[in-house]
């Protein structure tokens, strides 16, 4: 197993780069950049954002910036250096895990990031935990009682769900239960209320989820559909083997067979995208669920610095995501090996 993950690590390498090397080709083509904007601001017409410009002591509509002026802004945002001198730079940066200050926020790329971090890590987590902890046994118990009236109503009530973008859910929820046209019974601004801080520990773990049970099931909806179908017939397919039956002629009672023999088989397709999804939920977001709710997460912060082409955060964030995706796709390859001893990686590295 070790030189398989020695040779998965290897190959992370150049495909780290190569996904930094395309977005980074990317960036000089895309109008708009920081020096244009700024050039923008300091003539008076606005940011990417629609912003005014400073004060009319710095206009220059009518005339232009001077090369001077020019070369000093592309020197301020290191544009002044080759392209290729510049993704070394960068690259040699990561790699110390040095992404540098946001362009738009002004603001170290790492700080910012950790500040967005407790809204996409709630989100994630409570939407992982309530996806798996739900649609597992509600798979199995489908499984067991397949063709019954409760698979048929249990089926229909979540394709419908899933038929429900996220978004859309998020907004008909507001408009019953969050004092849009009918009750006043959720807040719709933040993790936490204005006065958290002046609360009991109690009360502070209550007004935290309080504040979560609209987002967390606008952003989970969707995903019960697909891994309670996943489990339902994952475990279909095990029940209706020849161990099972074999299983039942030795005169074993069906719960043994179920969660003996079965379980262990069937939950290999499902536990195997766990580490994936659980790594994966600390760090994505929902851009529209967090904009619907008012939530500053990465999703926003992600979209909000592509608009703003603000290049560090857009790079130094892809680099570490890129990390962890692909960290978290080797974790899933091991957790086949942990469910299901009968895989060996050193099979593979002997047929190259």
């Amino acid at each position: 197993m070790v030189p398989y993950i020695l040779k998965r690590i290897a190959l992370m390498i150049p495909t780290l780069v190569g996904i930094m090397l395309i977005t980074f080709i990317v960036t000089q083509f895309v109008p708009g950049g920081p020096v244009d904007q700024m050039i923008a601001l300091l003539e008076g017409h606005g940011g990417a954002g629609g912003e005014v410009a400073a004060s009319s002591s710095m206009y220059r509509g009518a005339t232009g910036l001077d090369e001077e002026r020019l070369a000093e802004l592309k020197a301020l945002y290191g544009f002044d250096q080759p392209p290729l001198q510049r993704f070394l730079a960068m690259m040699a940066d990561y790699l110390r895990f040095d992404f540098g200050s946001s362009y738009y926020y002004q603001r170290d790329v790492v700080d910012l990031v950790i500040s967005r971090m407790p809204v996409s890590m709630s989100l994630g987590l409570w939407t992982f935990f309530i996806v798996y902890g739900v649609c597992i046994p509600l798979g199995i118990a489908k499984a067991v009682r397949d063709g019954s009236s409760f698979d048929v109503i249990s089926s229909t009530v979540i394709l419908v769900g899933y038929a429900i973008p996220g978004f859309v859910l998020g907004i008909v929820l507001i408009v019953l239960f969050g004092g849009g046209s009918f009750w006043s019974v959720f807040p719709l601004r933040g993790l936490v209320s204005d006065d958290w801080a002046e609360l009991g520990l109690v009360a502070k773990v209550l007004d935290y989820l309080w504040h979560m049970v609209l987002p967390i099931v606008s952003s989970a909806i969707g995903s019960l559909a697909v891994m309670t179908m996943l489990t339902k017939n994952s475990f279909l397919e095990e029940i209706g083997k020849n161990y099972v039956m074999t299983a039942r002629a030795k005169g074993l009672d069906e719960r043994t067979i179920m969660y003996k023999h079965v379980f262990r088989n069937a939950i290999i397709p499902i536990i195997t995208g766990f580490p994936g999804y659980f790594i994966a939920s600390f760090f994505t977001g929902s851009l529209l669920i967090e904009t619907i709710f008012s939530l500053e997460g990465m999703g926003l912060l992600a979209y909000q610095s592509v608009l703003n082409r603000d290049y560090p955060v857009v790079l130094g964030t892809l680099y570490f995501f890129s990390i962890i995706g692909l960290v978290s796709r080797l974790l899933s390859d091991l957790s086949y090996v942990a469910v299901d001893p009968r895989i060996h990686f050193s099979r593979v590295d002997a047929n190259g």
